[in-house]
């Protein structure tokens, strides 16, 4: 069972101005609930009726923002999404008829090729997911039901029996890529048409060709495992791809500078339109499919989001008349109408009168400048070997803290600078710790366990964090980073893990790419952490002169390595859970996951761990989250 230490579960009352001493209460055990205390399910959330006050707004408006339509096959009518709702309105133009009302956010309907069904995406479920419902409103029904890998986007297949929707990947970033998923109408997990480049590059706007043979769509290609903002829209960012349904196989379709985004093929399978920037406009271009020959229709559309992350599409969504003549496309706040021919422009005029239903926000009375506060989270928290002190940094000073109890106390009295990073020496009576000041930069400083000044090891500014101590406190290792652009670059041209001697001296190179450095049972080598490649982390030593590096452990998604003072155990941390396993030995690299078979695995925090660190004797791993402090003994876990 694990024990909670809830150092901090009330950090009373500390005083900014003096940063006077926050308690904490004494270690308590989480005590289990009465077996018989009946737990009853919280009641299912109802995405159409939130919980809390609200109240209706009007809506009575003649324009709209981002709209994604369509145009009917008998090309009687359009259909639109306005502010979370699906309205019609005739293609001459009128006043809209809502097929979806409430607070569920409904959006990018498209008519089935047969006219009897319209596919939207809805979070009504709880999710993005596809929903399909009659063309007149009724019946709506889940097509996909996504919990976690959410869609949009949907498109029909020319028989209208299947459904393709872009289905969103995340990883380390929040905004991932997309994937084409086809669906039958009638249900079902779905069927994977393309599989994404990796976790960062964007695939959307699916579009199949009448004949149902092809399906484009848009594609990021631009080099490298990662997103960057800002990107330049001229030269190319997103092609569009066809994928041959019948073969397999993908190729770009079109390409060239600006880009090419949301592909919407012809009815008669002849042209397809496609948008593509050119300087600061979008412009509309139709591609004649056997020739190739590419002619701009218009430049008045608002600016896509090529530059920008692109989940629910570059631009909204525009639709062909059925007779070929026409496209239908949102610009400028309304819906247009151009003729292929004759590059005319008409609007096609709407009127929607409505209601929404706004909850009231949650306010909460908040002193900008009080006297006293609650902290709430620490950094760095860190045990003493003897498992008796901790010490950890908040509001930019290391405090200490007997962990039976008592008020936390400074370990310097100093204010001329911040601290952080603080770690023991391995016989408990040092602190080795980092400092920054905006003015004289970064040093390393060793002070008494017990409090005091301490002294300077570094004799150059810099930007220092993580420093550790060698097991015998002869050595100290820590990593010098760059500048974080926030601050001065000055003295950060040589990042690195370096050694120096703990008494002060000139410090030795170990590697340029590791991080996290520490020391295991010895201290003839040097433990850290490196990235392997996108996603991927490894438990690197090296000797202390940076030779004889050595690969011991590798994993994806793992956030930072630590090794037991006796090297017989390693911890990781991923997707903020700690996890542990023997320190094996095999001269190769040994692949972890919190999944893994070929050794003991065990998970070792409930929720979320931050933070991982070890007792002295190596049989207890400790961990925080937020003010609170937790450990477990190897043998519980």
């Amino acid at each position: 069972m694990t024990d909670t230490l809830s150092f901090l579960r009330r950090w009373q009352r500390a005083s900014l101005a003096a940063l006077a001493a926050a308690a904490f209460t004494a270690a308590v055990p989480a005590l289990a609930a009465d077996a018989a205390t009946e737990k009853k399910d919280p009641p299912k959330w109802d995405v159409n009726a939130p919980p809390g006050p609200g109240h209706e707004v009007k809506i009575d408006t003649r324009t709209g923002s981002w709209m994604s339509l369509d145009v009917s096959p008998d090309g009687k009518e359009v259909v639109f999404d306005l502010l979370g709702d699906l309205y019609t309105v005739p293609i001459g133009g009128g006043e809209a008829k809502a097929l979806t009302t409430g607070v569920a956010w409904d959006m990018q309907p498209r008519y089935s090729p047969n006219g009897r069904w319209i596919a939207f995406t809805s979070d009504r479920g709880g999710g993005d997911n596809i929903w399909v419902m009659d063309r007149d409103g009724r019946n709506a029904h889940a097509v996909s039901k996504e919990t976690f890998r959410l869609l949009n986007q949907p498109t029909w297949s020319p028989d209208s029996q299947y459904i393709v929707a872009r289905k969103h990947f995340v990883a380390q970033r929040s905004l991932g890529a997309g994937e084409m998923w086809m669906y039958h109408r009638a249900g079902g997990d779905g069927v994977q048409l393309t599989k994404k480049r990796n976790d960062q590059k964007d695939t959307n706007e699916p579009a199949f060709s009448p004949d149902g043979r092809y399906l484009y769509f848009s594609d990021d290609t631009t080099p490298g495992p990662y997103f960057e903002y800002n990107r330049d829209a001229n030269g190319q960012i997103f092609v569009i791809q066809r994928l041959d349904l019948q073969k397999g196989d993908t190729r770009p379709f079109v390409t060239g500078p600006g880009g090419s985004i949301r592909p919407t093929p012809s009815p008669d399978g002849r042209s397809l339109a496609f948008l593509r920037r050119v300087r600061n406009h979008t412009v509309l271009y139709v591609m004649d499919l056997e020739s190739g020959r590419e002619v701009a229709l218009y430049d008045g559309l608002e600016r896509d989001m090529q530059e920008s992350w692109s989940i629910q599409g570059l631009y909204p969504a525009m639709a062909w008349t059925p007779d070929n003549r026409s496209i239908v496309f949102w610009a400028q706040g309304g819906l247009h109408r151009i003729d292929v021919g004759s590059k005319a422009v008409s609007g096609i005029p709407f009127h929607v009168e409505a209601t929404r239903r706004v909850s009231e926000a949650v306010r909460f009375p908040v002193d900008v400048a009080p006297k006293t506060f609650d902290v709430k989270m620490l950094r760095w928290v860190t045990t003493s070997p003897a498992g008796d002190k901790v010490a950890f940094e908040a509001l930019g000073k290391i405090w200490i803290r007997d962990l039976k109890g008592g008020e936390p106390r400074r370990l310097t009295q100093q204010s001329d600078h911040f601290e952080l990073a603080p770690s023991w020496s391995r016989d408990g009576r040092s602190i080795v710790f980092a400092t920054w000041s905006d003015a004289d930069l970064g040093s390393l400083r060793v002070a008494p366990a017990t409090g005091g000044e301490g002294r300077a090891v570094t004799a150059k500014p810099g930007h220092y964090v993580n420093p550790s101590f060698s097991p015998d406190g002869s050595r100290i290792v820590y990593e010098a980073v760059s500048d974080g652009r926030m601050t001065s670059g000055l003295w950060s041209r040589d990042p690195g893990v370096y050694v120096i001697p703990a008494k002060g001296g000139e410090p030795v190179l170990i590697t340029r790419d590791g991080e996290h450095p520490q020391f295991g049972a010895s201290g003839d080598r040097v433990f850290f952490t490196t990235a392997e490649g996108e996603h991927k982390t490894g438990l690197h030593s090296a000797n202390l002169a940076g030779e004889d590096e050595r690969t011991h452990f590798t994993s994806t998604f793992a956030a930072a390595f630590s090794v037991s003072p006796d090297e017989k155990w390693v911890a990781w941390n991923e997707r903020f859970n700690a996890y542990i396993t023997p320190f094996i030995r095999t001269g190769k690299p040994v692949e972890l996951a919190p999944d893994g078979h070929a050794q003991p695995i065990a998970k070792v925090t409930r929720e979320v761990g931050d933070y991982i660190h070890w007792s002295g004797d190596g049989r207890t791993l400790l961990w925080s989250e937020g003010p609170e402090l937790f450990r477990r003994d190897l043998k519980d876990a």
